[in-house]
């Protein structure tokens, strides 16, 4: 069977990622990560090392690394209350992870403590040892 571009072309949009399955472990506004970033957790000692981080002196949930990643996600500071981050889908495409997520802003009618805010959101799927992309919604 002979390809022509056009039929390859046409077949690679019409292919669309494989949702994964992800469960939330902890959403927060306050950690001790006041500048942003998207964390990738494999290991046992990267999972210390993030939770001394962001948990600043609570305990960290157990996690199975044998069988789970952890993916963060984390705004850095808000001048305010009211913000939020909430992972909307993980997929797999292709060899890669991809990793979808909104950040929540208080409306502009919304009264909101005036306070520095710092969130975030933790995420585990089943253990992939590939890349993972992060793609901020708009």
């Amino acid at each position: 069977m002979t390809w022509t571009i056009s039929t390859v072309l046409a077949l690679c949009m019409t292919m669309t990622p494989d949702p994964v399955p992800f469960k939330a472990i902890e959403t927060g506004m306050q950690t001790g990560i006041e500048r942003a970033r998207e964390a990738v957790v494999r290991t046992p000692a990267e999972w210390k090392t993030l939770c001394g981080e962001y948990a600043e002196g609570r305990p960290c949930p157990t996690i199975d690394f044998s069988k789970t990643t952890v993916i963060g996600v984390f705004l850095g500071t808000r001048p305010t209350a009211g913000y939020s981050v909430q992972v909307t889908k993980v997929e797999r495409d292709g060899d890669a992870i991809v990793v979808t997520y909104r950040e929540g802003k208080p409306g502009p009618d919304v009264m909101a403590a005036q306070m520095l805010t710092t969130p975030y959101q933790l995420v585990s799927i089943d253990r992939v040892d590939g890349p993972i992309r992060f793609v901020r919604a708009r």
